[in-house]
């Protein structure tokens, strides 16, 4: 037996795995080149499905997304409701902004656990550290500096409260990194985005979204009044969703997708078991949306 041969061709296989393994953390470094396109559409395909089953519908009102000017980089900065913050930018990025290439911050503790998030956008960082936050303005950088896609430039999605909020809570305080990325780059809008997951007429929440007046990145203007502006704009924004909210009219809002209807449980269940002894169809529809 060649032991001499054998011994190399395992060195040879040690260097190309290692050389794999650390163009791999290089790869993961770059959320640029991480991202997949084809991964995304189909996680958000994926998403479409989940929340279907859970939700009554998503609906969006406030400012036209569709007016947005293509190229120029956008920063949807939100308040932080709920888990299911992350998963519904991801599905709005293919709902309202698809050719738009979009990625946004996670916990590199829970990243590491999610990787295949790299995948679709998603950057690591620590965010109660100062490198943490060195991270996420480079990141952000790379991201608004980038030519895009053919939907247009690249955006920033950025839950700005950092931890989850009641949207009810007032005065409305963002993380001061959110207020930085306005000097980034020149040319970015940055569109406050509120968010609530009501209970209107149905045994399914809604999932109510508002999209507020955009801001113009602008250098001139120091950090403080930048993070004044946004918190106003974002207050402003979850104002007026709270008002539609309780208006409870689904003509105040663009319909985005469609889930489930009824009240569910055992009302629907005796109303649809005497409709078919009866012969008659039945409408789930509690209210008067159908």
């Amino acid at each position: 037996m060649d032991r001499g041969g054998q011994s190399g061709s395992g060195r040879a296989v040690q260097s190309s795995r290692c050389e794999r393994d650390e163009a791999q953390r290089l790869t993961n470094q770059d959320p640029v080149a991480a991202r997949s396109e084809f991964l995304f559409r189909l996680f958000a395909f994926y998403l479409r499905l989940s929340i279907r089953r859970r939700f009554r519908a998503i609906r969006i009102s406030g400012f036209d997304a569709e007016t947005l000017p293509r190229d120029r980089p956008l920063i949807i900065y939100g308040n932080h409701p709920s888990w299911w913050d992350p998963a519904l930018y991801l599905l709005l990025a293919d709902l309202q902004f698809r050719g738009r290439p979009g990625f946004g911050p996670m916990e590199e503790d829970a990243l590491e656990r999610y990787g295949f998030f790299r995948k679709l956008g998603i950057f690591g960082i620590d965010k109660h550290s100062a490198a943490g936050a060195r991270r996420f303005l480079s990141v952000a950088k790379q991201v608004l500096g980038n030519t895009g896609g053919p939907g247009g430039r690249m955006m920033l999605w950025v839950t700005a409260e950092g931890d989850f909020t009641d949207p009810r809570v007032r005065p409305v305080r963002l993380r001061p990194g959110i207020a930085h990325l306005a000097a980034l780059q020149p040319d970015a809008l940055l569109v406050p985005l509120a968010v609530e997951y009501v209970f209107w007429n149905e045994s399914r929440p809604e999932l109510l979204l508002r999209l507020g007046t955009p801001l113009a990145a602008d250098r001139s203007v120091r950090t403080a009044e930048w993070t004044s502006r946004l918190e106003r704009g974002l207050t402003e924004t979850m104002d007026q969703l709270a008002l539609d909210s309780q208006a409870r009219n689904p003509a105040r809002f663009t319909r985005l997708l469609f889930g489930g209807a009824g009240v569910g449980g055992p009302y629907d269940a005796w109303r649809r078991l005497r409709a078919r002894l009866s012969g008659q169809r039945i409408t789930t529809a509690h209210g008067e949306e159908a």
